[in-house]
């Protein structure tokens, strides 16, 4: 009977043709088959997509039987592999290495330098790991000798050094007096701080003196030995060219008219990219290990603990808020002395990011450089002489703190994460900009309009601050001349921020090279390279008032329970900031050496003048001293007497410059 129904219900062409429906998918069709099944269709039906299930499970297993195999034998042989990897990339890099010097060595130099200082580390990492306990132990003798000849050794040693310092600062400061004028402020500066002392009788003055000599053997080697400045030179030249490369990303985003027309578009991009740049750094661990290095050598010479002065090295690279999260979880049990070191790294320094846009200004790269890692040890030594160690620190007796690390998962997250952390402070650098240049226009304007009151013309907040911190500007060195400028640089940077300050000192530096008049009426257009020297490094710091809420509010985020503590110690490490800046000044303007002039008869006489530079102006102002108007008659004395080239490069002197010869 079922297979007389069945036949009944078969579908055939004439069926689908005349539009018969199949009954097992109608409604009725589904009754019938659920009767007939009782419910078991459900089970079979289960039981064959296990068996499904089951079949695929092992067809997958057995598909991934190789890979299982592979990777169970490169976690059973992790480190022979590794080794073979790290060894064949050690290989391709030496023949690397071996054909780039082999073509040009002068052009590979760089490649050299960092290929022996990476390789210095290594050996030393492989030497401290194998035999660095032998050696100790082999030392030990020769230790245990040196700390009983310790006590008046030391005395002997530092009888030596300041003989020295004092025989060197004699023979140099006698081919420029000038510079003594630097020394004199810097030790000014050294006493205030003292004056200002917390806890005189506790300052730890090993940690002055050496945080003081590090900086100036930095200092030293950076501005007057020839490998210093050329090192420094390169550096800062390979930094504008890496920044150069913003270019790319900004041009496409905003165009090519808006980057060379407008600030925002020009300079803030840079922000992003280094921002992104130092983010992957520290995904890589090359910041840290950095950071390490440096803390090691201030911790080692002046005794500070490891918390402090990793904040402190850590501020040399990133900002007064970003520091301080290498050592978060120690905040909380950190003593008011070590909280002031760390408030202090962050007022001296200036972050890497920013440190980019200044450079795009036009304010020279090594002078920044130099003034952040110089400012690292002054910090910390300035810090323990305003606020000493009077409390009994945690951290004294570790060997080391864990540092931090990022939570990013891999190099593209690291870089994305960097540029969107970049964005608040590019947006922020914006807003502040906008806003402290709108109020100092106000300003400027309520002053005038009190001025004219009684007859004061052209008073305004920079005028006051050039009179009042005049002295301050001379003392560090500047030129009597210079000191107006500077000293508004300084107000500037003190009342305001930096960033105005450093817009205002770049554009005396393009007035300076582009040739213009020293003076343009009364007004100064620009100022010396050496009082452009001393104000790089007097601005090279987050030291003013606005920074004050960042400060506080960054580290409270961190430990909100120390609020109160934090709010009582702001304002010493404010100061003290500050004038950690005013003694890097005072350093750079006693190891300052003046560019020496060429041949300008030479160079006149070559010169095209349809466009000026400070080098021709100089070279004119030359010219100009060297003519002598005598009886109608115009003579020339020194390097120009009895040229036939004099008259006409004085002609064309007088085309650009102003002088009591022209007239003649």
């Amino acid at each position: 009977a079922a297979l007389l129904e069945m036949e009944e219900n078969q579908i055939t062409l004439d069926n689908l043709e005349k539009g018969t429906d199949n009954p097992a998918f109608s409604s009725m069709g589904e009754e019938r088959l659920y009767e007939e099944c009782d419910g078991t269709c459900d089970e079979s039906k289960e039981e064959r997509k296990g068996e499904g299930k089951g079949r695929f499970s092992s067809y997958c297993r057995k598909a991934l039987q190789p890979a299982s195999k592979a990777k169970r034998f490169c976690k059973a042989h992790a480190k022979v592999l590794r080794r073979v990897v790290l060894g064949l990339l050690g290989v391709a890099y030496l023949c690397y290495f071996i054909a780039a010097c082999w073509l040009n060595f002068q052009r590979a130099l760089a490649l050299v330098v960092m290929t022996a200082v990476v390789v210095f580390f290594i050996c030393w990492s492989l030497f401290k790991k194998y035999c660095g306990a032998k050696v100790l132990l082999l030392l030990s003798p020769i230790w245990k000798c040196f700390q009983k000849s310790w006590p008046w050794l030391k005395w002997l040693l530092w009888l030596a050094l300041l003989g020295g310092l004092i025989m060197w600062l004699a023979l140099d400061t006698s081919r420029n007096p000038e510079q003594l004028i630097s020394l004199a402020g810097f030790c000014f500066l050294v006493l205030l701080l003292f004056a200002c002392s917390k806890h005189h009788s506790a300052v730890s003055w090993r940690a002055v003196f050496w945080g003081l000599g590090l900086e100036f053997l930095f200092g030293l080697f950076v501005l007057r030995t020839t490998p210093g400045v050329q090192a420094f030179q390169w550096l800062g030249d390979q930094i504008q060219f890496f920044l150069g490369y913003t270019r790319a990303g900004s041009s496409f985003v905003f165009g090519n008219t808006l980057i060379e027309e407008v600030f925002a578009f020009q300079s803030l991009p840079i922000i992003v990219f280094f921002s992104c740049v130092m983010s992957i750094l520290y995904y890589l661990g090359i910041m840290q290990w950095l950071i390490v290095k440096i803390s090691w050598l201030l911790q080692v010479s002046m005794g500070t603990s490891p918390t402090e002065t990793l904040s402190v090295a850590g501020n040399i690279f990133v900002g007064q808020t970003e520091a301080p999260l290498l050592i978060r979880p120690y905040l909380a049990d950190m003593t008011h002395s070590e909280i002031h070191a760390v408030m202090t790294g962050g007022f001296s320094t200036i972050a890497g990011s920013v440190m980019g846009a200044y450079i795009s200004f036009g304010i020279d790269a090594a002078s920044l450089i130099a003034a952040s890692v110089m400012a690292a040890p002054c910090a910390l030594a300035m810090s323990k002489l305003v606020y000493p160690e009077v409390e009994e620190s945690k951290f004294k007796g570790k060997a080391s703190i864990r540092l931090s690390s990022g939570e990013e998962q891999n190099i593209l997250e690291a870089a994305s994460n960097g540029a969107a952390a970049s964005v608040g402070l590019v947006a922020n650098i914006a807003a502040n900009l906008i806003a402290f240049l709108a109020v100092l226009e106000f300003i400027n304007a309520a002053l005038r309009w009190f001025g004219e009151m009684v007859d004061i013309e052209g008073l305004s907040f920079q005028v006051i601050c050039s009179y009042v911190l005049m002295p301050v500007a001379f003392l560090m060195g500047a030129d009597w001349a210079d000191s107006p400028l500077v000293a508004e640089l300084l107000g500037i940077k003190i009342f305001l921020n930096e960033f105005v300050a450093y817009q205002q000192l770049a554009t005396y530096k393009k007035n300076r090279l582009s040739g213009l008049e020293e003076w343009n009426g009364s007004q100064k257009q620009w100022i010396s390279e050496r009082a452009e020297s001393i104000a790089t490094f007097a601005l090279c710091g987050f030291a003013n008032f606005s920074s004050i809420g960042i400060m506080l509010g960054g580290l409270a985020s961190m430990v909100p329970q120390r609020k109160g503590d934090l709010a009582s110690i702001v304002l010493r490490a404010l100061f003290t900031g500050i004038c950690v800046s005013m003694l890097n000044a005072c350093l750079a303007g006693l190891l300052h050496m003046p560019t020496e002039l060429g041949d300008c008869v030479t160079f006149l006489s070559n010169a095209n003048f349809s466009s000026t530079s400070y080098t021709m102006y100089t070279c004119c102002k030359q010219l100009f001293a060297s003519s002598v108007l005598e009886n109608g008659t115009l003579n020339f004395t020194g390097a120009w007497a009895g040229l036939a080239e004099s008259v006409l490069c004085l002609t064309q002197c007088c085309g650009h410059y102003n002088h009591t010869s022209c007239a003649g």
